[in-house]
């Protein structure tokens, strides 16, 4: 299982908007692209950070699952995210195998 994270730390000035948008539009449209099988959204309870840590975990089944969603859709819904809340918020990605 190959494991693509989004860390997100969001400003609280937008956090509820966010919120919404993440969870009605983000996360739905894509894993409408049916390359990934499931999904886990989680907040950060420590984070040293200020604003609100998500981390939003995407399964994929294959890393090929992953390179066609990189290379297809991820620029797409990274600059539609970067419109819509430019400068409200810190967003970092890995990718990670399961192994266990």
């Amino acid at each position: 299982m190959i494991v693509y994270n989004d860390t997100i730390i969001i400003d609280e000035s937008i956090h509820d908007e966010w919120l919404n948008y993440i969870k009605t539009v983000h996360i739905p449209a894509i894993m409408a692209t049916g390359l990934f099988s499931s999904y886990k959204m989680l907040t950060v309870i420590d984070s040293p950070n200020e604003g609100v840590t998500y981390c939003i975990q995407y399964n994929a089944e294959t890393i090929d699952h992953f390179h066609q969603f990189y290379m297809n859709h991820l620029h797409k819904f990274q600059a539609t995210h970067q419109e819509k809340f430019a400068e409200k918020f810190v967003m970092f990605n890995t990718l990670m195998e399961e192994v266990a």
